[in-house]
């Protein structure tokens, strides 16, 4: 069997790749999982009923708001239900 360098270092360059889209992906999920967990706990402490808002209504597009911006996308729905807009 010949040895071939170029395969060699094909097979290094997708396993870098590789690497660092697993590593991002990985940051995004736990980033997501810690925004609806956040929104979660808005919601069982009745923490907007002290701004005199109901609660955050957890519908598909306050999920994907959250699971595509995490932490910031929950502080952004929940601020924007603190100023009247329902999203």
């Amino acid at each position: 069997m010949i040895f071939d360098p170029a395969l060699l270092i094909v097979a290094v360059l997708i396993a870098i790749v590789l690497f660092f889209l697993l590593k991002d992906v990985t940051k995004l999920i736990i980033n997501s999982i810690l925004g609806l967990l956040l929104l979660f706990i808005v919601n069982y402490f009745d923490l907007m009923s002290y701004l005199g808002q109901p609660d955050v209504n957890i519908d598909v597009i306050t999920v994907l708001m959250c699971i595509l911006g995490g932490i910031p996308g929950a502080l952004l729905v929940i601020i924007l239900q603190a100023l009247g807009y329902s999203v």
